[in-house]
């Protein structure tokens, strides 16, 4: 059974932030939203949702595989709370925290310190939330 794209980003946001707070799982929820707006680059070739989670590579939480491990955390089996459905709706709905940019990465460096670029060259760092790191493009992302 397919997963309509509300149920997919509230299970995508539990799986990716369920730990990080309403602010970073609203955080993780807005670059989900930004790459489905964003209109230019790699991501603007994506329209719903469910190509921007689905797009390969990107989201630990639809990876099979992870570190040459079986994922035993992924969309599949996560059993969302209201607070996950509402910030789905939430983000749906365009509302962005304004503190973020138009941050369209994000990831945990499992370390204090978040590096200035990430994706390479591709994005520039905006702020941290909990223990995740955000970027919003540069002007090369434009070229992806």
């Amino acid at each position: 059974m397919a997963y309509s794209e509300m149920e997919l980003l509230a299970r995508t946001i539990q799986c990716e932030a369920g730990g990080e707070g309403e602010t970073g799982m609203k955080a993780v929820a807005c670059v989900v939203m930004n790459r489905v707006e964003v209109t230019y680059g790699e991501y603007g070739r994506l329209d719903t949702i469910r190509t921007v989670i689905y797009q390969q590579g990107q989201f630990d939480c639809v990876r099979e595989v992870v570190g040459g491990r079986r994922n035993m955390q992924t969309v599949y089996n996560m059993r969302p709370e209201q607070v996950h459905y509402d910030i789905a709706n939430w983000a749906i709905a365009g509302n962005r925290l304004t503190n973020l940019g138009f941050a369209l990465w994000y990831f945990n460096p499992y370390k204090p310190d978040c590096r200035p670029n990430f994706p390479s060259r591709v994005g520039s760092f905006v702020i941290r939330i909990g223990d995740h790191c955000f970027y919003d493009p540069t002007d090369a992302y434009a070229e992806t």
